[in-house]
């Protein structure tokens, strides 16, 4: 029965993809100067993994084009090559193509045959100065190696399985490695049946090495540089006998002695073997719809839950000890299950900043610019679909960030600074949210120009308007103060794009500049779109949620607080601050006559560096609420972001913050 490896594809083209993103950050690691032999590993067993499972699966393409790459990364894995600026360049444009081979192979298209053509070339002539250590003995020779008697070392017989070749693996590699554990020596042996020049299958392997291993390598050190091939090939590894191993067939020496190029090339091989040592991660993979199923039945048991915790809540605790307790523990059950479930969506960061080191290296190098790229918090996590949308945001910030913001290298010293410029991208978790920070060291923003360009666009703004007021207004649609526009970026342009998208997530952003010293570009965002924490407020009856991180504060106002201004309505005056004052149950039209301002309590949301202040009857406490989208079981309502199902089974409505506070407190404001 044949196995159908198509169902294997998915997961092949995804670790192909992971291995590539790992390889591309290891050649930009080499350029900035960490010319380490993990490193160098690391992208040969990438290249490497690639190649042998595009030829398990049948994609030549990609195979055939890996090859080459692998091939140089061999040359400097094994220390005949050193590593250079144009290697570097040229190793990430066969990497962009060995991608762009993958999407072809996996959706069924084609990829540029000329290019990988160019691209074989190129690398076949940055391998032309690579000088192999093989010494040939003459052909078809009856050989007696001699040596001296060996106090220590293995005795290997290594007969590799005839299609050893179609798993990428390549037994010159295995005996190099081995070279470098300590003085080996080689008989090469052809198989029996060995047939006829014109009936050789270039992609059999009817080789087989008898080795002798002189050195203090363990005999797992000795296992080690078989692990690629222990299920492909026949492997005997003994103790040396002393004295010199003897042959009574007719062998060819292939190799005598086989030792490391450089001690580069040693701690290469070494280095993946002592890692591979270390316990291996367990993980799985699973769909994300899997997943999100998972939180949804969640959320539904959470719900009810509070529901039969709001029903215990009026029974006696002596007559109903036993159910009580239940159900507290279930309430702690369900909290614990919650948090686990909402963890296997929790990613790393990382994934989104590890596209920037490529896309900075290759915008400076563009620009003429000096940029180096500082990552901080990598490992902080939030949810996947919070991932997947935060990332053309930010990218279109860096771009902004290398186009407009860092100086070119002459500019940057004639103003006393280093000539290359620093961008760094810092991710941390405050409280409940996690704060995204870009930031540069180049021009900054100049406030004079902005104010100069929103009046010729008509806007009005005071001169006296403080800065985040100013630095607000490059988030209008169009707005820009680039001097010409490039095919890069603007800044300003498309501002008003990543504001939105940031606010679509449920979050904020804030932006600071020192012209001269830099920008700083600082988004908020929750830590999941399916959780959130709210205050819960009661306005006439119904109950809403205010999410928390728009909240500033709450308090009850004293009369002499509030101030009446004619034709605009009222406003709080809270610490010589004027913020302007509308009740939750006018503007959600809840049946019944709205209290006084001083008989209400006002939450002090805000938005967009606007406060607004907020009247509600009651305050109810505050917990996390399940999200259930409203426009998709109803329809859009203003100043509604969502819904979640109470413990009495009622319906909840979330308070867009973001949404009032832009429509009602401007314009209250105004």
């Amino acid at each position: 029965m044949s196995i159908d490896l198509a169902r294997f594809h998915q997961a092949f083209f995804e670790e192909s993809f992971e291995r590539m993103d790992a390889m591309e950050q290891g050649l930009l690691q080499l350029e900035g100067g960490a010319d380490n032999a993990e490193t160098i590993n690391d992208i040969f067993r990438a290249a490497h993994s690639i190649k042998g499972g595009a030829a398990t699966f049948g994609f030549a393409a990609v195979a055939g084009f890996t090859h080459h790459v692998e091939t140089l990364l061999d040359s400097v894995r094994n220390g005949s090559r050193g590593v250079d600026k144009p290697l570097v360049a040229l190793l990430l444009r066969a990497s962009d193509q060995v991608r762009a081979l993958l999407n072809a192979a996996r959706d069924g298209g084609n990829a540029d045959a000329a290019l990988s053509l160019q691209l074989q070339a190129e690398l076949q002539a940055a391998l032309a100065g690579d000088t192999a250590a093989v010494v040939a003995a003459p052909a078809c020779a009856a050989v007696v190696v001699t040596a001296a008697a060996a106090t220590s070392g293995w005795r290997i017989v290594f007969k590799p399985h005839r299609d050893l070749f179609a798993s990428g693996n390549d037994p010159l590699r295995i005996l190099r490695g081995l070279g470098t554990l300590g003085e080996l020596e080689s008989e090469l042996h052809f198989a029996a049946d060995l047939p006829g020049f014109a009936e050789i299958d270039p992609q059999q392997c009817y080789l087989s090495w008898t080795l002798r291993l002189c050195g203090a390598a363990t005999e797992a050190e000795v296992r080690e540089m078989f692990a690629w091939v222990e299920d492909e090939c026949d492997l005997s590894i003994a103790p040396l006998a002393a004295g010199p191993v003897e042959s009574a067939e007719p062998v060819h020496v292939n190799v005598v002695p086989i030792t490391a190029a450089t001690p580069v090339a040693a701690a290469a091989v070494a280095a993946p073997a002592a890692k591979s040592r270390a316990p291996a991660e367990s993980s799985i993979r699973v769909s994300i719809d899997k997943i999100d199923g998972l939180i949804n039945l969640v959320g539904e048991l959470v719900i009810t839950q509070a529901s039969l915790t709001q029903y215990t809540r009026g029974l006696d605790p002596l007559v109903h000890e036993r159910l009580l307790a239940s159900v507290q523990q279930l309430e702690h059950t369900a909290r614990l299950l919650q948090e686990s479930v909402m963890s296997t969506r929790m990613l790393p960061i990382d994934s989104v900043f590890s596209r920037f080191p490529r896309m900075v290296h290759d915008l400076a190098t563009r620009l003429n610019k000096q940029v180096r790229l500082q990552t901080v918090g990598e490992a902080t996590e939030l949810d996947k679909s919070v991932i997947e949308k935060i990332g053309d945001p930010l990218t279109h910030l860096v771009r902004n960030c290398i186009d407009h913001g860092i100086e070119l290298p002459a500019v940057r010293v004639a103003a006393g600074k280093p000539a290359q410029g620093t961008m760094t991208l810092t991710a941390a978790h405050q409280g409940g949210q996690i704060v995204i920070e870009v930031i540069d060291d180049g021009r900054g923003l100049s406030r004079q120009r902005i104010l100069d360009k929103a009046r010729a666009n008509g806007l009005v703004i005071s001169d006296n308007a403080s800065d985040s007021e100013v630095w607000n207004l490059i988030f209008a649609p169009g707005f820009s103060t680039a001097a010409e526009v490039t095919d890069v970026s603007g800044r300003g342009v498309g501002m008003d794009v990543v504001r939105r998208n940031i606010e679509s997530l449920g979050g904020e952003v804030e932006l600071r500049s020192q012209e001269g010293e830099g920008t700083s570009v600082r988004i908020r965002l929750p830590l999941t779109l399916a959780i959130v924490d709210g205050m819960f407020v009661d306005v006439g009856g119904e109950t809403f949620i205010v999410p928390l991180i728009g909240v500033v504060e709450s308090l009850q106002p004293a009369p002499e607080q509030i101030r009446r201004i004619a034709g605009q309505g009222q406003v709080l005056r809270l610490r010589d601050e004027y913020i302007p004052v509308i009740s939750a149950r006018e503007l959600y039209r809840v049946p019944g006559a709205a209290r006084e301002a001083c008989q209400s309590i006002a939450v002090i949301i805000e938005a967009d560096g606007f406060k607004l202040a907020l009247l509600v009857d009651d305050l109810i406490g505050q917990q996390q609420a399940v999200i259930k989208s409203l426009e998709a079981h109803f329809r859009r309502v203003f100043g509604v972001a969502g819904a979640t199902i109470l413990g009495d089974g009622r319906v909840a409505l979330i308070i867009d913050v973001t949404e009032v506070v832009r429509t009602c407190g401007r314009s209250l404001a105004a």
